[in-house]
């Protein structure tokens, strides 16, 4: 259960030709893809894990090429599935999968768990979640699998050679500040300071991946998390957005970016790239037409006020078409907007991705320079 997305992009500093062993490929295998995050991007491990943050159920998965629910809180496919798309590779399966050995191990891996956030405490009512800095742990060991499999030297290579995306953020508000009124970190801090603590905790993340070997990293922060379904159905007059969390978004992007840009002159380097989902999502909410949408209020699955009372389940109204929908359930985006949001990733102008988008930084790490 999270909220939306503004997204950041890590991704890979040095291409160069993958070597096994002895002999090097005559041509480069895919990049390795890694997925760190909550349920935007989550693409099975939270089955694993006795939770209430589970999406594997009817009728999640109704447009899954399989047509079954496979943890992924989407009608079909999620974010990091149409990025390997456009990377030419298998989707990097769930970090719990026991499929995930051998040449598996060369595709990457996907960490994430839906409900984390920045913060330990968020999400802690959904019980058993993989947090951020556990994420971060099982990633080590990954590396250790893959270097029993390839040899450290290899190993390597496909960490550093890999696109990262991490998404993260919109949980701590929706999932822990706002979840209830006085709750522990709304007494703590007002939000003018809760979000540069947010930042202050996320750098520490983004820095601890960028040790541990990531060299081009996708990091989202948030889109308009007061637009989403759910907030709607809890919070809108007349359809309005719910001000506090716009407010809070209005926060919490521009800050992110500022932070990015300045751990990238830290380090010297392009590592962090801010990919602007609030912008995307914007768009969708105030010109869906545009998108080909007839609603960007309105969930495909759910109950009560814009479909966005309680879970997608068995029991939910289902609309038809989920083309023509921005939103799956009360806060996930359809496969069809997931695919609008990762070609502005990977093709947008630097109103949507910067300072460029994954394209230009795939070619360019293809090209060594």
């Amino acid at each position: 259960m999270d909220a939306a997305l503004l997204v950041t992009v890590l991704v890979p500093a040095v291409a160069a030709l993958l070597v096994l062993g002895s002999g090097a490929a005559s041509a480069s295998p895919p990049r390795a893809f890694f997925v760190f995050g909550d349920s935007l991007v989550d693409n099975g491990n939270n089955n694993y894990l006795m939770t209430t943050a589970r999406a594997d159920a009817p009728p999640y998965g109704i447009d899954f090429p399989t047509h079954l629910p496979t943890g992924r809180f989407s009608n079909g496919l999620n974010i990091p599935d149409i990025i390997s798309e456009h990377l030419g590779s298998q989707p990097a399966l769930p970090y719990l999968s026991p499929d995930l050995r051998g040449d598996q191990l060369l595709v990457g891996a996907n960490f994430a768990s839906a409900g984390v956030g920045i913060l330990n405490d968020t999400g802690i009512q959904f019980v058993n979640i993989i947090g951020i800095g556990q994420q971060l742990h099982n990633f080590q060991d990954y590396q250790q699998r893959l270097a029993a499999f390839v040899g450290d030297d290899a190993a390597r290579q496909v960490v550093s050679n890999a696109l990262v995306l991490i998404t993260l953020g919109g949980n701590d508000f929706v999932n822990n500040y706002y979840l209830v009124p006085f709750s522990f970190r709304s007494r703590q801090f007002a939000i003018q300071d809760y979000v540069p603590y947010l930042i202050s905790e996320y750098r520490k993340i983004l820095t601890r991946l960028y040790e541990l070997g990531a060299r081009r990293v996708v990091v989202t922060g948030t889109g308009m998390i007061g637009c989403v379904p759910a907030e709607l159905a809890m919070h809108s007059i007349d359809g309005e957005c719910a001000r506090d969390l716009t407010e809070a978004a209005d926060l919490f992007n521009p800050q992110l970016v500022q932070m990015l840009s300045d751990l990238n002159a830290a380090i010297g380097g392009d590592v962090f790239i801010a990919a602007n989902t609030n912008r995307l999502s914007f768009d969708f909410m105030f010109n869906p037409q545009d998108y080909g949408f007839v609603t960007a209020k309105v969930a495909c699955c759910g109950q009560g006020p814009y479909n966005g009372i309680g879970l997608c389940t068995p029991a939910s109204n289902v609309c038809p078409n989920r083309d023509v929908y921005a939103y799956w359930d009360a806060f996930h985006p359809t496969e069809r907007a997931n695919r609008i949001i990762v070609a502005q990733f990977m093709h947008g102008s630097t109103d949507h991705i910067s300072p460029m988008n994954i394209s230009t930084i795939l070619a360019m790490d293809n090209r060594g320079d």
